[in-house]
Formats: C-alpha cells, structure tokens, sequence
C-alpha cells in the first residue's frame, strides 16, 4: 500500500545499561546512540512497585479472563435456559442432553488440570461415560469446560450457565485427548460453533425475538435458530445484534472469525474492522455480546440508521445499579497484552526458505503495513476496502467503514477456518495470490512473484 519508512524499535525496559562517555558527563544527561537515557533507574529491582503491581494486575486479570461470567449466567441460563438443554431430561433439564462426545464435537474444550485424578483414570479405564450428559454436568462442576460456568444449587442441580471470554479466545494442546489437555489462552478457538452451541441447547429464545422485534424486525423462533446455525465453527456475528444484517450479499459472509487474542501489545485497534482498542472491546463483549451486568458507553450506537437494532434497545449506553464489569477491564487488558505470540514448533517451516520469504517480504512492500516488531501498522492501522481489494460489507457494518491490518505473530496457531476477516480464504497461497492479482501491499499495482518468492513468502508468514 505503501513503501516502509525506516525506522528504529526502541527497547521499553532496559535491565543493564553499559557506561559509556567521558568521566565528567553527568549520567542524567548522558544519552545512549539510540537516545536513551543511561543508569541504574531503568533496571527492574526486586520489591519494585512497578513490577509487583504489574503482576497483581495479570494474576487478577487472568482470573477474569478464565473464570469471570460479569453475572451473564442471568441471560445464558435466566433467560435462554441453555442448562436445561445441556442437562437432558434425566438430569433436571429437557431433551437428551449434551454428551461430552458432543460438546466436544462442537469444539468446546476440557482443562485436564481441573480434573482430580480419579476422573483422569476413569476417563482412561472407560469406567466413566463420554456418552452420558450426567458426565457433561460433572465436568461442568469441576469448572473443567474451558469459558463456561456452571451454577449449582446445594443438591447439585444444574440451574444456570454463563460464559467467559476464554470461551472463544483459548483452546487446549490436547495433552491428554483431542479437546482435552492445558489451557492456551489467547489462542483463537476454531472449532467452536457458538451459533450450533446455542441453538441447540437454549429452550427459550423469545429474548432475542423481543430484542429484534423493538426495532420492527419479527423473527420465528426457526429463523432464530438458521441465523445461529449459518455461523459454523470458529465464527461469530457480533454485529447482527446491532444492524439486523444476518443475510449478507452474495460472496460474503455475515459471521467474521473468531480472532487471537494475543500478540496485541502495540497494536492500536483490535478488531477485524477497528470499533476500538481491547479494553473498548473487552467492555463491548462483556456487555452487548456475552449479557453481562455493567456499564458501557458508545454514543455511535444511537445511529438508528446504522445501527437499528442497538438504537431501539439503547445500547448506546448501557446501565446496571451493579457495575460487575467495568472495574475488571483495566486487570484483563493488561493480562490481553501480556500474552505474547506462541513460537512456531520445530520443524513446522523451511527455516532457509523463511530466510527467503524475509526478503522478499521487504521486496514486495508487506512491511509498509505489517511493520516488523509489532506486524501491523505503527499508529493507526486501518485500511478501506478498496486498499484492502475486497467488498466492503463487513467494514460498513462498523463505525469508520476500514479493515485492520491484522498483526501476523503466530499465524500458524489460527490457519484453521480460512484467512481474512471472514475466511474467505482457504489457505496462505490463496491470500498470497490475492495480494499479485490485486497489488495489496505493492502499493495497488499487481505483480508476478519471482522465482520461489510465493513459496518462501508462505514459509515466512508460518515462521513468524
């Protein structure tokens, strides 16, 4: 899009500085080739207030990240009944229930250090059921189910359900099974079928019939339940509960992927289609998407022409007498930034051919937008369709109508479900071939790649 300026990344914690200069400098006014300062008051000292209320603020927010429902259990289980459905009639609930076989089917995922040791070997001797729903609920009460949360009455009933953010943004390394093992939070959860989840559990969905139906918008239960079906894994349609668009033009796609939620320090609008910063997002999440009880502003919203659905509701500012929220969003951000993009296993690339791709990743301009060290655009990193060679449905469903460059660290952990915003490509040698036809990232003039540059271009991008 644009030829890369060259510029120096500079380090924002040094934890040893050399002396340099002559004897009578004075270290405050000293400076270093790179402009900083030099001396001992950068370095990171036991005890020091600044680390220990960094570390206060990730423990706190990784708790929130994985545990926390803001209270949303009111309109997962309150309203939606979504236990009954996952109960099953022999267990207090309606219908067959949800088997672990199917849940994980549906790509939920299991934490297996929440499972006690008799589990795990029952698990293992088959002496206990993934073809029982009474297990589901077991898990459910061992807080194993990666972002969902069971409540209990004192006789075990299953009474209410709710959801956390690691539902769709972590997974599992499959340590002990497929859908089974440690937690990889921030990871992008492809397998999940949200959409397929709800409908297929929620006994009741005149919540959401009432909510389309104060902008004049009437929907059947069933057209309820094909809106959350068209979905499929690894996707979700935040914008459908603002603008109605549940239908979208031919070619396209109303439901976007399910994104990492990692490698974002640096990086200024976090969405696909930049409604905000993560705590902007994290506070629109808790409240419009996941139901939760808090407080949240955008004034955006009251755009009836827009955004009918959240005019007619007034989402545009949003207001509970308890606040369970907002007081959580500084905690969560700053353990969000903190988790770095996983390395890519051994073996997994052609370390030489990466060596390659590197180059021509410079040659052929991708670095004017995905700037080394942070991978997406320093400042603001919003493009318009037409920058971006694609339709622009998906981005006038946002405020500002523009794409983000989507930062690339740990590309390879996401490749399932398609690349894009909505996946509409299969594979990296179809964005790559995107990118000639259309000249995105060659400052809107195509190409031909030479040699095996296309090839060792891809070997790059799974490297990063």
């Amino acid at each position: 899009m644009r030829r890369p300026n060259v510029s120096h990344t500079l380090p924002w914690i040094f934890f040893a500085l050399a002396a340099c200069g002559d004897s009578n400098s004075k270290p405050n006014d000293a400076r270093s080739s790179d402009g900083a300062r030099p001396g001992s008051d950068a370095a990171v000292a036991p005890g020091d207030p600044v680390v220990d209320n960094a570390q206060a603020l990730i423990a706190a927010g990784r708790q929130t990240f994985r545990f926390d429902t803001f209270g949303d259990e009111a309109f997962w289980g309150g309203q939606l009944q979504m236990h009954l459905g996952i109960a099953g009639a022999a267990n207090g609930g309606v219908g067959p229930g949800v088997t672990p076989m199917q849940a994980l089917a549906l790509g939920l995922k299991v934490d297996m250090d929440a499972l006690p040791a008799a589990v795990v070997t029952g698990i293992q001797n088959n002496t206990i059921s993934l073809t029982d729903p009474a297990t589901t609920v077991a898990l459910l009460k061992l807080n194993a189910v990666v972002g969902v949360t069971g409540v209990f009455d004192s006789g075990g009933k299953l009474t209410s359900v709710g959801i956390q953010c690691a539902l769709c943004h972590s997974t599992v390394d499959d340590a002990f099974a497929p859908g089974v093992g440690h937690r990889l939070d921030g990871w992008a959860n492809r397998d999940l079928n949200v959409g397929a989840i709800v409908a297929g559990t929620a006994q009741n969905v005149q919540p959401v019939i009432a909510y389309f139906a104060n902008a004049g918008v009437t929907l059947t239960p069933q057209q309820v339940a094909g809106i959350l079906n068209s979905w499929g894994p690894g996707k979700f349609d935040a914008e459908v509960f603002l603008d109605g668009k549940a239908t979208p033009p031919a070619g396209t796609d109303a439901a976007t992927l399910i994104p990492p939620a990692f490698n974002l320090l640096g990086v200024n609008e976090h969405t696909w289609t930049g409604w905000g910063s993560i705590t902007y997002w994290n506070a629109f999440v808790a409240n419009l998407e996941m139901h939760g009880q808090g407080n949240f502003t955008d004034s955006r919203l009251a755009n009836a022409a827009k955004f009918p659905i959240a005019a007619a509701n007034h989402l545009d500012r949003v207001r509970n007498a308890t606040d369970l929220i907002s007081s959580k969003l500084p905690a969560l951000e700053l353990y969000q930034l903190a988790i770095a993009a996983p390395a890519p296993p051994a073996g997994s690339f052609d370390a030489a051919a990466a060596a390659r791709g590197k180059v021509a990743f410079e040659t052929y301009h991708c670095a004017s937008c995905h700037t080394p060290g942070i991978t997406s655009d320093p400042g603001w990193n919003m493009h318009t369709p037409d920058e971006m060679a694609v339709d622009a449905f998906q981005a006038n469903r946002s405020p500002d109508g523009k794409y983000r460059t989507a930062p690339l660290a740990g590309l390879w952990t996401h490749t399932k479900g398609g690349f894009y915003h909505d996946g509409r490509f299969a594979t990296l040698a179809a964005v790559l071939a995107h990118y000639a036809t259309n000249g995105v990232g060659n400052n809107g003039t195509p190409f031909t790649y030479a040699g095996t540059d296309e090839a060792d271009l891809e070997q790059y991008l799974m490297s990063l």
